[in-house]
């Protein structure tokens, strides 16, 4: 039996990750389609793609705290209704709707932080409209599925 291969992981001085971020993604790339897997930096690359997936992450949590501050502004400010606002509306719905697409595995996560990205957009609400946050309710008005929908907004 062959003993497991070493990661390999270049020594702190010299790493190219450290030196030069964009050389160093086109040279792993280069080595993943080459097949020299024994040559390619593991620690460093293992640590881009959990930050990748971190990233799509916190891209979902902001496009849906934007989104459902827009739709309470739209609900709770009926004379202030403008196409700007319908429009970020349908962008933030856009990006979200994209993301999906190119991840599906995010719409648990969406589902998962609806709650906690209402709250948060409850309360810049409450501030960027000079409203008392008691005028916002304390759960969504709207659901996750309604939120997304492009024909809905809230009366």
């Amino acid at each position: 039996m062959t003993a497991p291969q070493p990661i390999y992981s270049p020594p702190e001085s010299e790493t190219l990750y450290d030196s030069d971020y964009l050389r160093w993604l086109a040279e792993t790339a280069g080595l993943l389609r080459s097949g020299r897997f024994d040559q390619i930096d593991v620690l460093n690359l293992a640590e881009e793609l959990d930050d990748m997936g971190r990233s799509e992450k916190r891209a979902v949590e902001s496009n849906l705290e934007v989104l459902l501050r827009h739709l309470l502004k739209y609900q709770y400010q009926r004379d202030r209704r403008s196409n700007s606002w319908r429009f970020t509306i349908l962008e933030h719905r856009d990006r979200i709707a994209k993301a999906f697409r190119d991840s599906p595995s995010l719409r648990p996560y969406f589902a998962s932080i609806y709650a906690d990205c209402y709250a948060t957009a409850r309360q810049k609400a409450a501030v960027e409209t000079g409203l008392p946050l008691e005028t916002f309710p304390n759960k969504a008005p709207f659901t996750p599925e309604a939120a997304l929908d492009t024909g809905f907004l809230p009366d």
